[in-house]
């Protein structure tokens, strides 16, 4: 089977909610990356076979095949197909996935991962709440209803059943929260940032301006900060600020086999060793990362200890405290340059997002080998393991 490659992997800056990107079409913020993967490296453009665009709320500014529309916004040639898909906050690490899938299959060079959120333009659950209202249903079904009687399925209340599951209090959500805005500074201040982020052009009251710096991190947050903000349910433990932010944003990754490496003169960044999706149960929903790295290191026969650093997405704190204390693994290596909770979450963008700070934090460590993954609706999770090359 032919090998895949990373070639290159860029985000935008993470946007608050009504904050910086707030006045940046979804379709334009989508098109930044694709203009930067084009811009950094050196070759035709046309080239590429494919876009693969992972979105969440695919309506409205979101709609129409986004990742097309992204493309026809770009600099890139009119003639490069793109897809739309969701899998939930999964979507653009199955992006990735696929892409991989295309060139290991021998039927594909050069394809682009992509993702796309703009939650402040096309609100989280906008487009169930739209039709709901508008008369047209909902995505319970008669028959899903009988499988699931009674069952809300929600991440809110899959977070609260995992922080009783496995025996977390608040001050644990919290204290891992603030881990991730102390990384997520400590990483800005030092420039880690640096070969990820990709500039977007903006207007400001005080007139035009670049986003460049992640809009989410709390550069005065404190435990105590953390600790007053109120819980989303009572007797609960998760909040506001233990939970990933509302995010506007983008991302990219230029995946390519060997023989595009060959003919276009490109420099793999890391090979692709593993992709596993697997799927568990959907009520507690956000488990699913757990029992998904099991699989991944059985069939790539690594362990846990193997593994130099590690992605787990900060949708809420519970999650990658319950991932750390199922695996074992050092906390140490878990999100070193923060997550979620401090830089955003911005749904359908996640995936890519991920991995461009996986493989910049890898190549600031001289590390060899990563891992990234993420719970998803539905009780789904995606695993990915790269290895880097230079």
């Amino acid at each position: 089977m032919a090998e895949a490659y990373i070639v290159d992997a860029v985000r935008t800056a993470g946007g608050r909610r009504g904050g910086r990107l707030a006045g940046t079409h979804a379709v334009d913020l989508g098109a930044a990356t694709l203009d930067a993967i084009a811009d950094r490296n050196d070759f035709d453009p046309s080239a590429i076979e494919d876009v693969i665009t992972g979105c969440v709320m695919q309506g409205g500014e979101q709609s129409g095949d986004v990742g097309r529309n992204s493309v026809l916004a770009s600099k890139l040639p009119d003639s490069i197909p793109s897809v739309s898909i969701d899998r939930q906050c999964g979507s653009s690490q199955q992006s990735i996935q696929f892409a991989a899938q295309g060139v290991m299959s021998g039927t594909q060079d050069m394809v682009l991962a992509h993702g796309i959120e703009s939650m402040t333009r096309v609100p989280m659950g906008s487009t169930f709440k739209l039709f709901k209202d508008a008369g047209l249903g909902t995505n319970k079904s008669e028959r899903l209803e009988e499988a699931y009687p009674g069952v809300q399925f929600s991440q809110f209340m899959g977070a609260e059943m995992l922080v009783k599951k496995h025996g977390f209090n608040r001050d644990d959500l919290d204290a891992f929260a603030l881990e991730s805005h102390q990384k997520a500074i400590a990483a800005t201040e030092s420039g880690a940032f640096a070969n990820e982020i990709i500039g977007v052009q903006i207007e400001t009251p005080e007139g035009d301006a670049m986003h460049m710096v992640d809009e989410g991190i709390r550069f005065d947050a404190s435990m105590e900060s953390i600790g007053g903000v109120k819980v989303l349910q009572e007797g609960g433990a998760i909040t506001a600020a233990n939970a990933s932010q509302i995010c506007d944003g983008s991302s990219a990754v230029l995946v390519c086999s060997e023989q595009a490496l060959k003919d276009h003169g490109l420099t793999p960044r890391a090979k692709i060793l593993n992709l596993t999706v697997t799927a568990g149960d959907p009520v507690i929903m956000l488990e699913e990362p757990l029992f998904a790295t099991d699989r991944a290191l059985e069939r790539s026969g690594m362990k846990i200890d193997d593994i130099d650093l590690y992605e787990v997405n900060e949708a809420f704190a519970p999650v990658p405290l319950a991932w750390l204390k199922h695996t074992g693994a050092d906390r140490n290596k878990i999100n070193v340059h923060g997550g979620a909770i401090a830089l955003g979450h911005p749904l359908g963008a996640s995936g890519t997002k991920l991995m461009a700070t996986l493989l910049n934090a890898m190549e600031n460590r001289s590390a060899k080998y990563g891992l990234q993954t993420m719970c998803e609706g539905g009780g789904q999770a995606n695993v990915t393991i790269i290895e880097r090359l230079n």
